[in-house]
């Protein structure tokens, strides 16, 4: 769209040169307009790709050791995980010596983050995405460990979140996940859906749909295959985008939105 307004736009005040830049302009913006502000083409997409998933397999192994021992069910998350993204047996043994390495009680996972941040750090939706992922992660045994959710909570300060973001979107996420697992206490759902947005029952039906908006536009499958999500984790976007939307409805339907 932008870069046919670039070409007629630029054609007409400038000729033929202004055409041309206003094609490589336009073309800038639709970039824009389907990743975000992260966004980039496919080859530098390759290096992104990479860096996200070393990063969640080391982050993984550290936190299926956070309370001291991998258990079995923490293996056996990360097999299904593995089964999921459909991996090479080579892409495999390099994925269980990246989990095998964060699990070393000797690793220092801050180097980790800093190569992250230095790849992805300026695209707000894959430091979303690791934290939130690993989030759901530490939730799969059904409770948080004191050890892993101290571990998280440096992450997100490695990703640049304050402790009270942090927070917030830990309650996010595990309200998300009550929609998502169909556990949901009747007495409590629609206080818990609010806090699955991200707001209040005081906030505004105007904060409540904004809120509900910039999570769904988070979680798009285009822009985070844009900005360095493997294809293979999108599906996970999607199940958190199918929680948001459960939560959105009910509030909707409490307020008569």
């Amino acid at each position: 769209m932008f870069k046919l307004i670039g070409i007629i736009a630029g054609y007409l005040f400038l000729g033929f040169w202004g055409g041309l830049l206003g094609f490589l302009a336009g073309a800038f913006f639709d970039r824009m307009r389907v990743y975000g502000s992260g966004g980039m083409n496919p080859l530098q997409n390759a290096l992104r790709q990479a860096v996200f998933l070393e990063t969640v397999f080391i982050s993984m192994g550290k936190l299926a050791k956070a309370d001291g021992h991998v258990s079995q069910g923490e293996i056996e998350h990360v097999e299904q995980f593995m089964q999921k993204l459909n991996m090479t047996a080579e892409h495999r043994l390099r994925a269980i010596a990246l989990f095998k390495q964060g699990a070393d009680p000797a690793f220092d996972i801050e180097p980790t983050y800093k190569r992250f941040m230095a790849v992805c750090g300026h695209t707000k939706n894959l430091k979303q995405v690791v934290l939130v992922y690993l989030i759901v992660m530490a939730l799969a045994d059904g409770h948080f460990h004191p050890a892993e959710e101290a571990l998280l909570g440096d992450i997100a300060g490695y990703l640049g979140y304050d402790k009270e973001t942090f927070k917030r979107m830990m309650d996010m996420v595990l309200n998300q996940a009550h929609f998502g697992s169909g556990q949901i206490n009747p007495a409590e759902a629609l206080e818990d859906a609010y806090k699955a947005l991200g707001v209040t029952k005081d906030s505004t039906d105007a904060e409540i749909k904004r809120a509900y908006r910039k999570l769904m536009s988070q979680y798009h499958p285009d822009k985070l295959m844009g900005q360095g999500v493997p294809e293979d984790m999108i599906a996970m976007a999607t199940e958190q985008a199918k929680e948001i939307q459960l939560a959105y409805d009910l509030v909707k339907k409490n307020r008569n939105m």
